[in-house]
């Protein structure tokens, strides 16, 4: 049978060994010390861990999605693609101005929240079977527990217990190539703020379906914020003008974001393909009657991203005016600084 990847084309279920494989690497992943998850092949190109069968198991079930006449749920980064606070021409000035601790918190509160995913790989998630009518098996959604979410969390959170480091540790070790060793204290993580769920719009749904649905939905759309401040980042350590005096450790630290990126894509991906195969369904409703999977994403997924385009940002930066402020007017020369910064608000 022929192959793409690590999987046979048209095969449409694993079990979860099979989703957890990785390739056979020729050089392992390693920054200073750690060992990271991934490889490289005999060109030396950065291959994503666990996506043997993974990549070709995702490629599969979207073909059987697209032929009952689905798709993956329609939906990427660019929907967030609103002002960014700060802007990266407010960042670059406060790294320039030598308040570089802002952007140092940044990329160590995002290794903490990396690491807060590995939750995907110890909760065990229901049964999507459960609750709808038609066979699931050969679906995406039927692998939930089945080594997709597990692979999901460890790529998220690592493998500590075999002393392999996931996206958080990469985090931690491009901060420190860029920014070398630092007396900051680390920041603490602050709480992913989720939408309400717009239930009343999905009456009748058993619980454990809709916090299901809603879970993969939110799980998305920080996948696509996450996307946006991984570039966001990436952008800032490949200015020449920045890290002058760790000008190459910079620019490494930016080849371990693009990785992860790489490593990111696959998690799009599948979320979009669970949502795009739980609107062909049917699920059973507590009274004994069905509801449409497309009605329940849809109520869902359109309450969220108004809550995360309209409602959150402006909280968000808000709250980010205040905390800024008081870490510019600390400098000696602060109030020049905040009013510089101010002028740049609407520049990326």
């Amino acid at each position: 049978m022929n192959r793409i990847m690590g999987g046979p084309v048209n095969r449409l279920v694993y079990d979860e060994d099979e989703l957890l494989e990785s390739h056979d690497y020729a050089r392992p992943h390693i920054e200073g010390e750690q060992l990271l998850h991934g490889g490289f092949d005999a060109d030396g190109k950065y291959v994503s861990p666990r996506t043997l069968n993974r990549e070709p198991a995702i490629d599969g079930w979207g073909e059987a999605l697209r032929r009952r006449g689905g798709d993956l749920l329609a939906a990427d980064a660019s929907l967030l693609a609103g002002v960014r606070y700060p802007t990266a021409a407010q960042q670059k000035l406060l790294i320039r101005e030598g308040l570089d601790q802002t952007f140092w918190n940044m990329l160590t509160i995002t290794g903490q929240i990396e690491a807060r995913g590995r939750v995907l790989a110890e909760v065990d998630f229901p049964d999507v079977q459960q609750f709808v009518v038609e066979d699931v098996s050969e679906m995406a959604i039927g692998h939930l527990n089945r080594g997709l979410l597990l692979a999901h969390g460890i790529d998220e959170g690592g493998e500590p217990e075999r002393g392999i480091g996931g996206h958080d540790a990469m985090w931690f070790a491009l901060r420190d190539l860029a920014f070398g060793e630092t007396d900051y204290a680390e920041p603490e993580t602050p709480e992913l703020a989720r939408a309400q769920r717009h239930a009343a719009e999905v009456r009748g749904l058993p619980i454990g379906a809709l916090h299901l649905v809603d879970f993969l939905a939110n799980l998305l759309l920080i996948e696509f914020r996450a996307e946006r401040g991984f570039s966001f980042s990436e952008s800032v350590l490949r200015d020449p003008e920045l890290f002058a005096e760790r000008r190459a450790e910079a620019e490494r630290a930016a080849e371990i974001v693009g990785r992860i990126r790489q490593d990111e894509e696959i998690h799009v991906r599948s979320l979009r393909l669970y949502l795009g195969e739980i609107k062909e369904l049917n699920f059973e409703t507590d009274d004994g009657g069905t509801i449409s999977g497309s009605d329940v994403v849809d109520a869902l997924w359109d309450g969220l991203v108004g809550w995360a385009t309209v409602d959150q940002p402006e909280l968000i930066a808000e709250q980010q005016r205040a905390l800024f402020a008081g870490r510019i007017l600390a400098h000696p020369d602060g109030e020049r600084i905040l009013r510089d910064f101010n002028a740049l608000e609407g520049e990326q």
